[in-house]
């Protein structure tokens, strides 16, 4: 379907007009964009088939950006309860969705969301496989290979942007886990359905083994390879082991393929991991993966505050991604307990664009300061609207508003506003408290 792919015509010095979209939303040179996309630092995913679709570029220099997970499981969700989700995400803010969905008839699931998502949409193919064979043959372990590879091709023929291919676990990998003594072992749902797989097989991974099937499918449809994390720590206890690592220099030969075919390809990480060792992961990361761009989910920095998962990933989210990671997935306040409501949706979103705001400006992002540098403005002068205006959650500020005193005062502080009284003071005039 595609001839060439956006890192093929940009390597050929064409300027699609996608770059310079991308590169007048984040407000850098067009020639930044370009030189991202072409040594694959930045990418943009985008299917034509998915024309609902802003682009959005992830990587190197640009805003650090969020994806939100929704997807129906066994008898617990449905098409319409997750459709108000995806459109909760979206209008907090979330810069991409991804369907998880693991009940029901998952490639339908896909069909209905990708005309109304406005923002890049990702998969997991593998759970498409893995559903249907249960479904048909009584256990996910009857999949075939090519039940894999059709799940791929049927969803990029809907329009699926990025999908999560978990390639990096190999017959090398699984003797380790064997001979490895980890608390949490694989929690990658992906991770375990492949891996019960090659055991009950006894055969490689068809993702590694075919790679080169996977990259004629993306080529055509122009999908942009999310290389998975099967062995991401489950555990801080687990973080930063052998089986991670080793998965991670496999991922690293998968990037130099992927570029090779001018194929755009993001990097998956972990995971729980604890405050010390985030920053490091960063960096390995970026060693081993040739500065491919870094998709981290969380990561969760302890594993003790079930109900509040939303704050622990976003603590190591935002030192994720001012260490260099430049794609947050969201984690909710239902992480470890159940299927996120509604509400819980947004609390993700909103928590990891927190993060993420907070790694730009540590980042440098000339934008993201000049957003701080307006709703400080705005603070200063009382200027209530404006403030409302700038918040990161505009629907917080109507409770507060409605409780203030009065006009020009602090909602919190009353006639002994701080900013009111120094004003006054050092413009001449009366303190009025």
């Amino acid at each position: 379907m595609v001839k060439n792919t956006l890192m093929e015509r940009t390597r050929k010095g064409e300027l699609d007009p996608v770059l310079e979209f991308v590169a007048r939303t984040e407000q850098v040179p067009l020639e930044q964009i370009a030189t991202g996309i072409k040594t694959g630092t930045i990418v943009i995913p985008g299917n034509p088939l998915h024309r609902s679709c802003s682009p959005r570029g992830i990587g190197q220099g640009l805003r650090t950006k969020v994806n939100a997970n929704i997807g129906m499981a066994e008898g617990l969700s449905s098409v319409e309860t997750e459709t108000q989700k995806m459109n909760i995400a979206v209008a907090a803010g979330a810069d991409a969705i991804m369907d998880l969905s693991t009940g029901g008839n998952v490639l339908g699931m896909i069909q209905n969301l990708i005309p109304d998502c406005p923002v890049p949409f990702g998969t997991v193919p593998i759970y498409q496989a893995a559903v249907g064979a249960r479904e048909s043959r009584g256990s996910i372990v009857e999949m075939s290979a090519e039940d894999m590879f059709a799940a791929v091709a049927e969803q990029a023929a809907a329009g699926v942007d990025f999908m999560t291919i978990h390639a990096g676990v190999t017959g090398e990998t699984l003797r380790l886990l064997e001979q490895h003594t980890r608390i949490a072992d694989v929690v990658s749902r992906g991770g375990a359905f492949m891996l019960a797989w090659m055991l009950f097989h006894q055969k490689e991974n068809p993702f590694y083994e075919h790679f080169d099937r996977v990259l004629d499918i993306a080529r055509r449809y122009e999908i942009t390879v999310s290389l998975g994390d099967a062995l991401r720590p489950g555990a801080v206890a687990d973080a930063t082991d052998r089986l991670q690592v080793q998965e991670l220099l496999t991922l690293g030969g998968l990037v130099d393929r992927c570029r090779r075919a001018g194929v755009q390809c993001l990097v998956e990480g972990p995971g729980h991991v604890p405050l010390h060792q985030i920053t490091a992961n960063i960096v390995l990361q970026k060693q081993l993966c040739g500065n491919a761009p870094f998709y981290v989910l969380g990561p969760l920095v302890t594993d003790v505050a079930p109900g509040y998962d939303h704050i622990t990933s976003a603590i190591g989210g935002a030192i994720a991604a001012s260490a260099g990671a430049d794609f947050l997935c969201y984690v909710t306040p239902a992480e470890h307990l159940g299927l996120p409501n509604a509400e819980q949706v947004k609390e993700g979103v909103i928590a990891s664009r927190i993060a993420a705001h907070a790694a730009d400006l540590a980042k440098g992002v000339p934008k993201a300061w000049e957003w701080d540098r307006e709703m400080a403005a705005a603070r200063k002068a009382l200027d209530w609207p404006r403030q409302q205006e700038l918040a990161l959650d505009p629907d917080v500020f109507p409770p507060y508003l409605e409780s203030r005193l009065e006009e020009g005062e602090c909602s919190m502080c009353g006639p002994f506003c701080a900013m009111k009284v120094i004003s006054q003071a050092m413009g001449g005039k009366k303190v009025t408290c």
